[in-house]
């Protein structure tokens, strides 16, 4: 299984663990990933797009018409990437002016955009392609007594017409691969809630607030950790943590885990290989008793 895989600034910089509990996970599984050359970034932040959508639009029609000449389905990690990415796909299908100003850009750059190119996130690819029973089968350490409670975030399920792999409402993507991993979902009413990552810059105690409630929902509910597959929620409820913690006066200690490096674990691959010394956040009473 081949993809031509778009990482995205934040799987280089700020969610390094991210990558590398993918690429250990990918190994596992037989998932290659081929990383596009010479991407760029994709044109993520609502500050680009609101200041100049071309250029947004545009950041990520060259990265599609790289590529659209490897001849394979796009895979991204990071659901801002993944919506960012599938926004413009759509837009450039169905806006034939927007599509004349984005192709000569891109004549410009000597490349061109038919259109051809699936946008997927990692999820997606487990789920579809290499299917619960291949994943389940390469458990070697079963996560049994671990709650954990899934956290989708925004970009990932919503808006439908744009991102459409998962129920935006009653999302359950997540949820079936803790399972199938031996773990236990927790229900919580905040798991498809924004987190307020997007308002980190401009309103950064409403963020905080946001993130502390969800933080504080997941621990009410008695959950061991938060698995989830986005970069910026991840940094916002792990980076951020111990600021919330003070800034409201609560404790929360609470383990904010990619999904792919709960596989990891589950794999039984090395903890280190897995990036968890990285998480802000301590992950090692968590996983201790799954490594003794």
């Amino acid at each position: 299984m081949k993809y031509a895989y778009f990482p995205g600034c934040s799987i280089h910089t700020t969610a390094q663990e991210y990558g590398i509990s993918c690429n250990a996970v990918s190994r596992v599984l037989g998932i290659e990933l081929i990383e596009i050359p010479e991407w760029n970034c994709c044109g993520a932040m609502d500050a680009v797009y609101a200041y100049n959508p071309l250029l947004s639009i545009s950041l990520s029609a060259r990265n599609l018409a790289l590529a659209e000449s490897m001849k394979m389905d796009v895979v991204t990690l990071c659901s801002a990437c993944f919506f960012t990415l599938s926004r413009a796909n759509k837009l450039l299908h169905e806006d034939s002016e927007l599509k004349g100003k984005v192709d000569k850009l891109l004549n410009d750059a000597g490349l061109q955009y038919t259109g051809e190119v699936k946008i997927r996130h990692y999820l997606d690819v487990l789920l579809n392609d290499v299917g619960l029973e291949n994943i389940s089968k390469n458990v070697k350490v079963k996560l049994d007594g671990l709650k954990v409670a899934p956290y989708y975030g925004c970009m990932l399920i919503r808006p439908p017409n744009i991102v459409n792999f998962d129920d935006p409402e009653h999302p359950h993507s997540l949820d079936k691969i803790i399972e199938a991993i031996g773990g236990k979902n927790v229900d919580y009413i905040y798991k498809t809630r924004c987190c307020g990552a997007s308002l980190g810059f401009t309103e950064g105690e409403v963020m905080m607030e946001m993130t502390s409630d969800l933080l504080l929902e997941a621990k009410n509910v008695e959950a061991d950790c938060i698995a989830v597959p986005c970069p910026l929620c991840h940094f916002n409820m792990d980076a951020k943590q111990r600021s919330i913690e003070s800034t409201f006066d609560v404790k929360i200690d609470m383990p904010i885990v990619f999904f792919t490096q709960l596989m990891g674990v589950a794999f039984g691959i090395n903890p280190k290989e897995l990036a968890l010394n990285k998480n802000c956040v301590s992950t090692d009473k968590l996983f201790k008793r799954f490594h003794a």
